[in-house]
């Protein structure tokens, strides 16, 4: 699911996606964050064509996390048309999650 990716900036990987795009907001030492990512991979594996997931490691970008109002981890932003229209914090269950975006996307 994770894939590397190069972008100039986080406002344009945002911008210019074809589909939503749900930001994981995490940290390597968060324990809810880990339980996420197994999470995640589930929601990837359903809403793959209509979603992009993108991680963001918030000790390494704490200004993306400071300016998208990151103040508990995990969080989840989903974006639209580059605009935040969702935000959901705490670790969540794959199918509630599912189901959640499936009603935004």
């Amino acid at each position: 699911m994770a894939v590397k990716q190069k972008f100039s900036t986080f406002e344009a990987l945002i911008a210019e996606s074809d589909v939503p795009v749900l930001v994981d907001f995490y940290a390597a030492w968060c324990g809810p964050c880990q339980m996420m990512a197994g999470v995640l991979e589930e929601v990837n594996q359903q809403l793959k064509s209509r979603l992009r997931i993108v991680k963001i490691d918030t000790e390494r970008y704490p200004e993306l996390a400071s300016h998208h109002h990151v103040y508990a981890l995990p969080t989840l932003v989903l974006f639209k048309d580059g605009k935040p229209v969702d935000r959901m914090e705490g670790v969540l269950r794959s199918p509630e999650l599912i189901q959640h975006l499936e009603n935004l996307i």
